[in-house]
């Protein structure tokens, strides 16, 4: 198949499916994994080969645009006043996830360590394309606001991303040099210190020219993006030399701009929302493509689940250790717990580097971050619309007026 009647297909099909699976609930984006295994090598290989090719630099936009989504979303004002379970929630659950599979990853594989570190980073990260649009529904219809329930889950979810995909790119470095060595472990802290840096730098370079220059939003957006790409730009020039977690820079610049520009941000995310929709089908659909199905349907694939549901155990214990001993009810925090089930984007985007880099767990990481979209994404999205209702309260200007007899 060309390349754009490859493309043409997958937009098309993606749009029509996507409609369909939103009607019956379902998360449009397992609709587009379905659509990427049909046409990929392991079923009908329909797809242009140049498209496969080039996956991974596409992979690498859709994660830049996901993370300026997020910054451009994250509000420190809503973070200060929720307070400590926010920040808490930011990296907790999702350490304790990493931390279960790496129990239990080389008992059930026999993969080393490191390995085991490298697969919970991908399986550890909760989705915001299934978790924010509902976040903001409840927020619509005011549900949970008394003790901004959404707000915490949306913030959490943003920062529990990046941390996720920081520590993936550590991990991979450990697995790709088969070492464990302290001094590696010493990049963790130097990554991220130098990703800030960078981000504060050219984020203060950003704010200047937009608050001198009246630029237009669309121009804007392709600042941001431009400067994105430079900052991953230089992550790859100094990479021999020294770690800097560029990603954690562009997340930083969304926030900065938002705190400081907010009404030119809140346009600019409007552009993001809408280059997510282009990249979001395709993302999907190329790591359906990646898939290698035999592997999937193997006994392998039986022990992912199991795997994934020892990490989803882990991940809840983690849930509930943030929110002890705080404001929210019982049903508050049973709802948050399944708020952070669902996981889709950033296994997306990350889940099959791996596999292109050559790592010999690259299909195992792979097969098990489509199994846990496949299965988490639709599960927990469902779960959340039947359960917001009785879980959460309604707040009270909103609620039903009661007629005395």
């Amino acid at each position: 198949m060309d390349l754009f009647l490859s493309i043409g297909v997958i937009f098309i099909l993606g749009i029509a499916g996507g409609w369909i699976f939103d009607k019956i609930r379902i998360p449009k984006l397992v609709f587009y994994i379905f659509i990427g295994i049909l046409f990929g090598p392991s079923l009908l290989n329909l797809f242009d080969s140049t498209l496969l090719s080039i996956s991974p630099y596409l992979r690498q936009i859709a994660l830049v645009i996901i993370l300026t989504r997020s910054g451009l979303s994250l509000n420190l004002k809503t973070l200060k006043e929720i307070g400590r379970p926010a920040i808490l929630m930011c990296f907790i659950p999702a350490s304790f996830e990493i931390l279960g599979v790496t129990l239990f990853g080389p008992l059930i594989f026999g993969i080393s360590i490191q390995e085991a570190l490298l697969l919970g980073s991908v399986l550890a990260a909760v989705s915001p394309a299934v978790v924010v649009p509902r976040m903001i529904k409840l927020q619509n219809e005011g549900y949970g606001q008394e003790h901004h329930v959404p707000e915490l889950i949306m913030a959490g979810a943003s920062c529990d991303d990046i941390f996720v995909i920081v520590l993936f790119y550590v991990f991979k470095g450990l697995v790709s040099t088969s070492s464990f060595e302290a001094i590696s472990l010493l990049q963790i802290p130097l990554s991220i210190i130098l990703g800030l840096l960078l981000g504060l730098l050219f984020s203060f370079l950003v704010i200047l020219v937009f608050r001198k220059i009246k630029f237009n939003t669309i121009i804007k957006t392709i600042i941001l993006l431009g400067v994105s790409f430079l900052m991953i730009g230089i992550e790859n020039l100094t990479k021999p030399y020294i770690s800097i977690s560029s990603l954690l820079g562009i997340m930083l610049m969304g926030i900065l701009v938002l705190f400081f520009t907010k009404e030119e941000a809140v346009e600019i995310k409007k552009n993001y929302d809408s280059l997510w929709n282009v990249f979001e089908i395709l993302l999907f659909a190329l790591v359906g493509a990646a898939v290698d199905i035999k592997y999937a349907f193997s006994l392998d694939g039986l022990k992912i689940i199991g795997l994934l549901m020892i990490g989803l155990t882990f991940r809840s214990f983690g849930v509930f250790l943030c929110i002890i001993k705080t404001k929210f009810s019982w049903k508050e925090k049973i709802f948050i717990i399944i708020s952070y089930l669902p996981k889709a984007t950033v296994q997306a985007s990350i889940g099959a580097i791996a596999l292109s880099e050559g790592l010999a767990v690259g299909s195992l990481v792979l097969v098990a971050a489509v199994i846990s979209i496949l299965i988490t994404a639709p599960l927990g999205a469902l779960a959340m619309d039947l359960s917001y209702k009785k879980l959460l309260p309604l707040r009270k200007e909103q609620q039903p007026e009661v007629l005395l007899n």
